[in-house]
C-alpha cells in the first residue's frame, strides 16, 4: 500500500492544499475517536514528533476509554467500543470529567452508555441490586455522578444507600470534631451568673483543691466558675467552598457531612458552596441532612476557583472571626491572577484561610503544583488531610496555630504541603 492509499484508508485528508495545522487537528479528531491502538499509526503520519494529545485532550480520552475501550481485546478493532475493564466504582472520576469537554446533549448520550456497558444498569435500576450493595465512598460518588439518570423506582433506595455511608462517617468524625471545636473556642473568660449547665467543672475543682475535706473525703468549693452562655452569639464564621469536579468525589461527600456538623454548632454560623463554573450554595440545606447537600452537588464540569471565592468573599464580615476553607485540586479554569490577588486580600485581612487539595482517606491527590507553590508564597499552605485528622486542624487553625507547622502535623504525605 502506498502512502497516497494510506491517507484513504485512514480516513485523514491529506491532499496538497492542506496544511499541517489542520493535518494534527485531523489526526487529534481521529485518534479521539479510534482509541488508544490508534496512537501509533496516525502519530507515523503526523507533521512533527509531538505527541498527538495533550493536557485537558488527554483527560478527554482517558474519560471516553473508561466507557468504549475494550482494554481486554486492544488488538481485535482500532475502533472504540464497551470493554468490561474497570469495574464501575473506578469510573465515577470519568463520568464526570465528561461534562468539561461535551455538550448536555452528549453528555446524555455517554452516561446512558456507561450504564449499559459498564454493568451500571441493574445497579442504578434495580432497587433490589442497589439494597445489596456495600455503602462505600466509591458506590456512593458514582451514584452522586448519576444522579439524574437514576429513575423514580430507585432513587429511594439510593438515598438509603447514601445515608447508609453518611452515618457511618459521622459516627467515625462527628464526636471528635464537635469536641475539637468546643475546645478550640475561648472559653476560658468565665460568666459571673451561674448556670448549672454551664458550670466548668474542671476550673471549679482545681481551682477548689485546697479546700478538700479528708475526713469527708470531698471538696468544699469557696467559688463556682461558670462559662459565658454562648447560645445565642455565634463565635466564628466557617465558609466551606467546594470544588465539585469529578476528582473530588471523596472530598466532596467528607466536606459535606463536616459542614452540616458545623451547622447545627450554636456557636458556628456555617456557609456551603459548591461550584465549578457556576456557583450553588447550599447553605439552607447544610442544617438538615448532609444527604440533602450531598444531592444538591452536581459532580463534574470545569472549574472557576476565582468566581467561586469572590461569590465567598461577600460574606465576609468579621475577618478574625471567620474561616475560608477552599476544597479544590487547584486545577484552575478562571482567573489565576484574580484567585491569587483575593487570597492575598483574605490573608492579609486576617481571615483564616485553610486549601485542602483533598479531604480523603486516598493519599495525596493530583494537584495543580505550580499554583500551590502560589498560594503557599502568600503564607498560606495546601495540602491533604484525611478524615481522623479533621479535628485536629479545625481546632489549630480556631486556635490560631501557625498553619503551616499545623500543616506538617495534619498533612496526608510529604507531596501534601507544599
Amino acid at each position: 500500500m502506498d502512502e497516497g492509499e494510506k491517507h484513504a484508508d485512514s480516513g485523514v485528508n491529506t491532499g496538497a492544499g492542506i496544511d499541517a495545522q489542520l493535518l494534527n487537528r485531523q489526526l487529534k479528531r481521529w485518534r479521539l475517536i479510534l482509541g488508544k491502538s490508534s496512537d501509533e499509526k496516525l502519530h507515523s503520519l503526523q507533521d512533527g514528533s509531538s505527541p498527538l494529545l495533550a493536557g485537558a485532550e488527554n483527560v478527554m480520552d482517558e474519560a471516553l476509554a473508561a466507557i468504549y475501550d475494550n482494554t481486554a481485546e486492544p488488538e481485535r478493532s482500532s475502533k472504540r467500543r464497551a470493554g468490561l475493564g474497570p469495574s464501575y466504582p473506578n469510573i465515577a472520576k470519568w463520568l464526570t470529567d465528561i461534562r468539561s469537554f461535551f455538550p448536555d446533549d452528549v453528555v446524555s448520550v455517554i452516561q446512558g452508555d456507561a450504564i449499559e456497558r459498564k454493568g451500571l444498569r441493574q445497579l442504578l435500576f434495580e432497587p433490589e441490586t442497589l439494597a445489596q450493595v456495600k455503602p462505600d465512598i466509591e458506590i456512593v460518588g458514582t451514584l452522586l455522578a448519576l444522579k439524574e439518570q437514576i429513575p423514580d423506582k430507585s432513587k429511594e433506595q439510593a438515598r438509603s444507600l447514601v445515608q447508609a455511608l453518611v452515618d457511618e462517617i459521622m459516627r467515625r468524625i462527628e464526636h471528635d470534631l464537635r469536641r475539637a471545636v468546643t475546645g478550640a473556642l475561648n472559653r476560658k473568660r468565665h460568666s459571673p451568673l451561674p448556670s448549672l449547665p454551664n458550670t466548668d467543672w474542671k476550673t471549679t475543682i482545681r481551682k477548689n483543691l485546697k479546700n478538700y475535706d479528708r475526713e469527708k473525703k470531698r471538696i468544699v468549693p469557696e467559688k463556682f466558675y461558670f462559662f459565658e452562655n454562648r447560645r445565642v452569639n455565634k463565635e466564628w464564621h466557617i465558609i466551606l467552598d467546594m470544588d465539585q469536579s469529578g476528582s473530588m468525589a471523596d472530598s466532596i461527600i467528607y466536606a459535606s457531612i463536616m459542614g452540616s456538623i458545623f451547622a447545627t454548632m450554636p456557636s458556628l454560623d456555617t456557609r456551603i458552596v459548591a461550584f465549578d463554573t457556576e456557583i450553588a450554595d447550599l447553605t439552607e440545606k447544610c442544617g438538615n441532612d448532609p444527604v440533602d447537600i450531598l444531592f444538591g452537588v452536581q459532580l463534574g464540569g470545569g472549574t472557576d476557583i476565582n468566581k467561586s471565592v469572590r461569590y465567598c468573599a461577600q460574606f465576609i464580615e468579621n475577618p478574625k472571626k471567620t474561616m475560608f476553607i477552599l476544597i479544590s485540586d487547584l486545577y484552575e479554569g478562571g482567573v489565576e491572577a484574580g484567585l491569587l490577588r483575593q487570597l492575598g486580600e483574605m490573608k492579609e485581612s486576617g481571615l483564616t484561610v485553610l486549601v485542602l487539595l483533598a479531604l480523603s482517606d486516598k493519599g495525596v491527590p493530583s494537584y495543580d503544583e505550580k499554583l500551590a507553590a502560589k498560594i503557599a508564597a502568600l503564607g498560606i499552605p495546601s495540602f491533604g488531610c484525611t478524615p481522623n485528622k479533621l479535628p485536629e486542624l479545625i481546632a489549630g487553625a480556631l486556635k490560631g496555630d501557625d498553619l503551616t507547622a499545623l500543616s506538617e502535623r495534619v498533612k496526608i504525605g510529604a507531596a501534601g504541603n507544599v
